[in-house]
C-alpha cells in the first residue's frame, strides 16, 4: 500500500506513542503516555505514517528559539520523536516526513530546525550538522578545595510552582548570553521538578539549591539528585547535577562548592555541560576534576539560511559568495542558492547574487558552523566542498568560528 503522512489529533497520540516507544525499544503503558503528552504537545506538529489502517512511523516538532552569537534568537522548530518501525525501513518513510515538516518549519516562519540525534549517521542527509558538543564532568570532592571566597547564600528550596518560576526566570537571562540554548516549554520546568506526571519512567525527585546574591536575589541554581553507597560502612554517595545556571561568576563559584561540600557525596557528576566549562579553574587540585564523554549534542538544520546568517554576530570582516545545495526535498526554498555574504563585527548582508560562487557547501556544513563552534573545515571532511575561489574555506572557516563554544543545555 502507499504510505500516508499527516498530522494527527490528540486523540490520536495513542497511535504515535505506540509507534515510538517501539522504535525506541520500550514498552511502557502506552495509554497513560498517550494522555500525559495529550495536554504538552503541540496540536498539529505530529506528524504520522500510516501504511493502510497502521501506523509505522512518527516526527514530531514543537516551537522555540534558538540564541545565535551575539545574542539574537531566531524562531526554531525542535525535532523529536523520529522513527520508522523496523518493519517499514527502506522505504521512503523518513525521506517524506522530513520533507513534510521542514516545509511546515517554513509555514512556520521557524528559520532553522534543531534535534538531538540518537545515532551519529542519520541527520547530515537531511542538512543537519552538529553544532554543539557537551561533556560529563566529575568532581571527586575530597580530593580538591576551593579558590577565592564564598560570595551570596545558598537554600534548598521546596520543589513548587513558585520554585519552577523562579529558575525559569534565571534560565530565561542566561538565555540570550550563550550560543545553542533554546527556550524551554512552560511544562519543561514544572517536569524538570516532577510537578506533573512523567512522560516515561518515574518522577523526578531530588534536591533544588537556589543561590543568592547579597542583597537577596536568586541569581543561580542547581536541580541535583543523589545516590548513596555504604561500602565497608563508609559513605560513597553521588550528586548527579541535571541542570544549573548562574547569572554571575560568584554564583557559578558559590553552587559548585555547595554542590562539592554536601555531606556523605564524595563525588559530583554532571552530564550536559560545556566542553569549556570553567569549573576546574575553580579547584585547587584540577586533577579532582574531570572531563569525559566529549560528544556531539545539538544538530542544526537552517530553513532560512540568509536570516540566520543575517542574524547571529561576527567576529571577523570578510566577503565571499556562498553557494549552499539543500538535500533532496526542496522543502525551504530560503535553504538553497547562492548569496554574497559580507560580515562584520558591525553586522552582515547576506543577499541573492548572480556572481560565481567562491565556495559550495551542502546545507549540513552550514548547520554544522552556523553557531561559531564546528569548524567549517573539519566539517567539509564528511560532508564535501567545492572551493572554486582558493582560500575561500579557509576564509569562511575564519569568519564562521567564535571565541566562546556552543552549548546546548536543554534535551528534548
Amino acid at each position: 500500500m502507499d504510505i500516508e503522512i499527516r498530522a494527527v489529533e490528540p486523540d490520536e497520540y495513542q497511535l504515535a506513542v505506540d509507534v515510538m516507544s517501539t522504535a525506541f525499544l520500550e514498552r511502557p503503558d502506552v495509554a497513560r503516555v498517550a494522555g500525559v503528552v495529550r495536554d504538552t504537545w503541540t496540536p498539529g506538529r505530529t506528524l504520522v505514517a500510516f501504511d493502510g489502517a497502521a501506523a509505522c512511523g512518527t516526527f514530531r516538532t514543537w516551537g522555540t528559539e534558538l540564541t545565535l552569537p551575539g545574542g539574537a534568537a531566531i524562531p526554531a522548530a525542535a525535532v523529536t520523536a523520529v522513527t520508522v518501525l523496523p518493519t517499514h525501513r527502506r522505504r521512503g518513510i523518513l525521506t517524506a516526513m522530513a520533507a513534510r515538516a521542514h516545509a511546515a518549519m517554513r509555514e512556520h516562519g521557524e528559520a532553522a530546525g534543531v534535534l538531538w540525534s540518537s545515532e551519529f549517521g542519520i541527520y547530515t542527509q537531511f542538512g543537519y550538522g552538529p553544532a554543539t558538543r557537551d561533556a560529563t564532568w566529575t568532581i571527586k570532592t575530597h580530593d580538591t578545595r576551593w579558590h577565592g571566597d564564598v560570595s551570596g547564600s545558598v537554600e534548598l528550596a521546596p520543589l513548587t510552582q513558585a520554585s519552577a518560576d523562579v529558575i525559569r526566570d534565571v534560565y530565561e537571562a542566561c538565555r540570550p548570553r550563550q550560543a545553542g540554548h533554546l527556550r524551554r516549554l512552560p511544562a519543561h520546568w514544572q517536569s524538570d521538578l516532577g510537578l506533573l506526571p512523567p512522560t516515561f519512567g518515574e518522577a523526578w525527585k531530588g534536591f533544588l539549591a537556589l543561590h543568592r546574591d547579597p542583597a537577596g536575589v536568586v541569581d543561580g541554581y542547581a536541580r541535583y539528585s543523589t545516590k548513596t553507597e555504604w561500602p565497608d560502612h563508609i559513605p560513597q554517595g553521588t550528586a548527579e547535577v541535571e541542570d544549573l545556571h548562574a547569572t554571575t561568576p560568584e554564583a557559578y563559584a558559590a553552587l559548585w562548592r555547595y554542590l562539592a561540600s554536601i555531606d556523605l557525596v564524595t563525588v559530583v557528576r554532571a552530564e550536559s555541560r560545556r566542553c569549556m566549562e570553567p569549573l576546574p579553574w575553580l579547584a585547587t587540585n584540577q586533577r579532582a576534576v574531570r572531563q569525559s564523554s566529549a560528544i556531539d549534542a545539538l544538530w542544526v538544520r537552517p530553513v532560512d539560511v540568509p536570516r540566520a546568517l543575517e542574524t547571529r554576530a561576527w567576529e571577523r570582516a570578510g566577503s565571499l559568495v556562498l553557494e549552499v545545495a539543500e538535500p533532496g526535498d526542496e522543502s525551504c526554498p530560503a535553504a538553497t542558492g547562492r548569496w554574497l555574504l559580507d560580515v562584520s563585527p558591525d553586522g552582515a548582508r547576506c543577499t541573492p547574487t548572480d556572481r560565481s560562487g567562491d565556495l559550495a557547501l551542502p546545507l549540513a556544513a552550514v548547520g554544522a558552523a552556523l553557531l561559531g563552534g564546528t569548524r567549517l573545515r573539519n566539517v567539509v571532511l564528511t560532508t564535501g566542498c567545492d572551493e572554486a575561489r582558493p582560500g575561500a574555506l579557509a576564509l569562511a572557516d575564519s569568519l564562521f568560528r567564535t571565541a566562546d563554544e556552543p552549548w546546548c543545555s536543554t534535551g528534548f
